[in-house]
């Protein structure tokens, strides 16, 4: 069966050709939207997502880590007062306008954190190390932002919101969503940069003693303090990345581009398999007279669909790895879980069934003598 089928695909190789790059096109389409997707997603639980170890305490109408209300800085002490409660750390969140000495400026979310903890950030340091921070004037910028920055190097100066400071270190990979790009600092300091009160913060981290008294413990938070509501980091950041979909069209835009990759993908197979059927109707129907059931010219024809599915399933994968690998160097970067690969596989599969009916339905219903007349 196999030999037959590869026999009809290099027979007519111009249709198969079509077919073939149909099937890579789709693949293509559908794994760039994916993954551009996946590292908006990524980037919309950021803050959180990379600080797990850790409860998360903010407004109580707050489902959204980038847009952190502020807290007063007593509830700070009630958390500490409660069972289980090795540590608790502000976090200071606030907007903010970088100017450099070329005369560019760019927007910037400010987080300051409490040192020696450093909870919160910043991660993936690349350059310097956390306690560089500590310095006089120190912030941390993120190395795929340079262009923004106007080409900053560390140890150099600019200005935040009119007040200098120079770059200490860098992160690389920590990539904001929205507003300004994450630029890291002491909490004290990014309180002073951004004119935010020694009384307010924007949320606590919370350092447990038995990380297994996880659930009790927030049950505890938000039962015993009302102007505050405590998350598994996971939970906030699954809120965070539905709320801002629910708020905006991401999903509906890059819905829209997978299905259109699918339909791109079954209608360039499913009608060049009827084409190439058509053209070799007396090849089939002579099957067919020689006693082929039509269960076998059905398993002949998917057997074609899935030669070149599968090959176009390959070559589309090297060509998004192509595409993902070369995006990472600017600072876009995402990964594909096994579970995804192995999806977009069964998704190729299903593009080379669908698209096969077409000829299938045309070929079985082929009487074999008509290959014999006139």
């Amino acid at each position: 069966m196999f030999k037959t089928a590869l026999r009809f695909i290099l027979f007519d190789k111009p249709k198969s050709i079509g077919a073939l790059a149909g099937t890579v096109i789709s693949v293509f389409l559908i794994g760039q939207q994916v993954g551009i997707f996946i590292f908006l997603i990524n980037a919309m639980s950021t803050l959180v997502g990379n600080n797990p170890e850790y409860v998360w305490v903010v407004d109580n109408k707050t489902t959204n880590v980038n847009t952190l209300a502020e807290l007063d800085m007593r509830i700070n002490y009630e958390l500490k007062s409660l069972p289980n409660v090795e540590a608790s750390y502000p976090l200071v969140v606030s907007g903010g306008s970088a100017r450099f000495e070329n005369g560019k400026s760019t927007g910037i979310t400010l987080i300051g954190v409490e040192t020696p903890a450093f909870a919160g950030g910043p991660w993936n340091v690349s350059n310097g190390s956390k306690e560089d921070l500590l310095k006089d004037g120190a912030v941390f910028t993120e190395f795929f932002d340079t262009p923004l920055f106007g080409g900053l190097e560390p140890g150099e100066y600019f200005e935040i919101n009119g007040k200098k400071v120079f770059n200490a270190g860098q992160t690389k990979g920590i990539r904001a969503f929205g507003g300004g790009v994450y630029t890291f600092t002491t909490i004290e300091r990014a309180r002073y940069l951004g004119n935010v009160p020694t009384t307010k913060a924007n949320a606590f981290l919370i350092k447990m003693k038995d990380p297994s008294q996880q659930d009790k413990l927030i049950a505890s938070i938000n039962g015993s303090i009302s102007s505050v509501k405590a998350w598994r980091s996971e939970d906030l950041a699954e809120a965070s990345i539905m709320t801002v979909l629910a708020t905006s069209g991401i999903a509906i835009s890059f819905g829209t581009l997978i299905v259109f990759a699918l339909i791109v993908g079954f209608v360039i197979i499913g009608l060049t398999l009827y084409s190439s059927a058509i053209d070799r109707i007396k090849d089939y129907g002579t099957l067919k007279a020689i006693g082929a059931t039509n269960g076998y010219i059905r398993r002949l024809i998917v057997t074609q669909a899935m030669i070149i599915a599968v090959l176009g399933f390959c070559i589309g994968m090297v060509l998004v790895e192509g595409f993902r690998n070369g995006i990472a160097n600017a600072g876009t970067i995402f990964d594909y879980p096994i579970w995804l690969r192995v999806t977009f596989f069964a998704v190729t599969i299903l593009i080379g069934l669908f698209g096969s009916l077409f000829a299938i339905k045309r070929i079985t219903s082929l009487e074999p003598a008509a290959v014999f007349r006139g």
